[in-house]
């Protein structure tokens, strides 16, 4: 499903004015020196070639790699929210995400369901949907300690990086949610998510030395879920590639 016009709406503009809560954890999470493979979803409820999609990513709970060697995620995009369906999960701000990967040709065009792996267009899924996260390539830990609200970062690259900024995106993730839909494209259907990003940040990173780091808050999220995760990755400023990635479960 392609989308090559944005149209705004009234649903779209109350969803710009929903309030946002904050989350609270206690947790310390560490990246093998090895990359970790960062899987991206561009899904929405409005989209009616998108609940496959969602359902496959659902499986990656199980994965036996989950957070040591993949870390998933689904950014829903705001851009079928005038059909009939907002999208409560959805923000201008992924959908900006999605759009600036086109740009930089990593991604042919904008649609929905569409994935990226580490940065780049990943269409086996509409095939034999062969997930290879297996990497030897040393880029060094990235390491997250959560109390309360505040994040405290860390990278150590292997290799000296020349490159004079490095960006944190930060996102918190939403399990076991469920949606009845009322109305557009898949009405009267019970939609289920995992990995579906409830909050997103992205500031830049201080270099210290070799290392890289930097204290900050957990991004606020658009509501709570059953089971949430926080994901952590790395990119440099002006290239959207990840770098390392990292994530794992926070506390009930």
């Amino acid at each position: 499903m392609t989308k090559a016009m944005f149209k705004f709406s009234p649903i779209y503009i109350i969803l710009l004015l929903t309030l946002s809560i904050s989350v609270k954890a206690d947790v310390t999470i560490t990246s093998p020196g090895t990359q970790v493979s960062l899987l991206e979803l561009y899904t929405s409820e409005g989209c009616s070639s998108c609940p496959p999609a969602d359902k496959w990513i659902s499986k990656l709970k199980s994965h036996p790699g989950l957070w040591h060697s993949l870390v998933p995620m689904g950014f829903h995009v705001d851009y079928w929210n005038y059909i009939g369906w907002a999208d409560r999960f959805s923000s201008p701000e992924y959908s900006a995400r999605q759009r600036r990967y086109a740009r930089t040709n990593n991604l042919k065009t904008v649609y929905t369901p569409g994935f990226l792996l580490n940065g780049e267009e990943w269409r086996s899924f509409f095939g034999v949907r062969k997930l290879s996260t297996k990497t030897d390539k040393k880029v060094g830990p990235l390491s997250l300690k959560i109390s309360d609200m505040e994040l405290a970062a860390v990278f150590n690259p292997v290799e000296a990086l020349t490159d004079k900024t490095l960006i944190l995106n930060v996102a918190v993730l939403g399990f076991d949610i469920k949606t009845d839909v009322k109305a557009g494209e898949n009405i009267n259907k019970e939609l289920k998510h995992d990995f579906t990003v409830l909050g997103y940040k992205s500031i830049p990173l201080y270099k210290d030395n070799s290392s890289y780091s930097v204290m900050t808050e957990l991004p606020d999220i658009i509501e709570t879920a059953p089971r949430m995760a926080v994901s952590a990755w790395i990119n440099k400023e002006n290239d959207m590639k990840p770098i390392q990635a990292v994530g794992g479960w926070l506390a009930n």
